[in-house]
């Protein structure tokens, strides 16, 4: 009689360990897949900025405003998919403006920050600029499109920055 009992005993915790194992699964909650009530119908939304790729960095920055800036003579515009440069002759003083758009030149910035350079916030170009204190280069963000300016010369910097910033705020204009 023991042993039928022992082997009832074993018998029920086998299949209540058993049932515990094959539970069935648990369904997941429905998705509301409705629109929210409690949301305004959509406003007119204003056009969303371009594209870094879709922004001519040799139309941000013309012949003459390059030649202007740099106070020299340039080569016509030398383009590249992010970049626009336009530099001297190969003889004669040596100078030259680049422009860069897209996050080429928001490494620059990111990369001369590191670097502990300091820069100082120019007014009246896109949604922030940014004037190197200590070179000739001027970084723009609109719209979440970097762009940046820069000047080659051997001459002194403060000479040339208030024509630099100038033109940042005209190309940021452009796109």
């Amino acid at each position: 009689m023991r042993r039928v009992l022992a082997a009832l005993l074993l018998l029920g915790a086998l299949t209540a360990c058993d049932s515990a194992e094959q539970a069935p699964p648990v369904a997941a909650p429905p998705l509301d897949t409705a629109a929210p009530q409690d949301q305004p119908a959509e406003a007119t939304q204003e056009a969303p900025p371009p594209a870094a790729s879709t922004v001519d960095p040799c139309a941000l920055v013309s012949k003459a405003e390059a030649e202007e800036l740099a106070g020299l003579k340039l080569q016509d515009a030398v383009p590249s998919p992010e970049s626009c440069s336009y530099t001297t002759p190969p003889t004669g003083t040596t100078g030259q403006v680049e422009v860069y758009v897209g996050d080429g030149a928001k490494k620059q910035y990111d990369i001369e920050l590191q670097l502990g350079h300091e820069y100082a916030p120019v007014s009246g170009a896109g949604d922030e600029a940014y004037s190197y204190q200590d070179g000739l280069s001027v970084f723009v963000n609109k719209g979440g499109v970097w762009t940046a300016l820069h000047l080659v010369r051997i001459d002194d910097p403060a000479k040339y920055r208030p024509a630099l910033e100038e033109l940042a705020r005209t190309m940021s204009t452009r796109y």
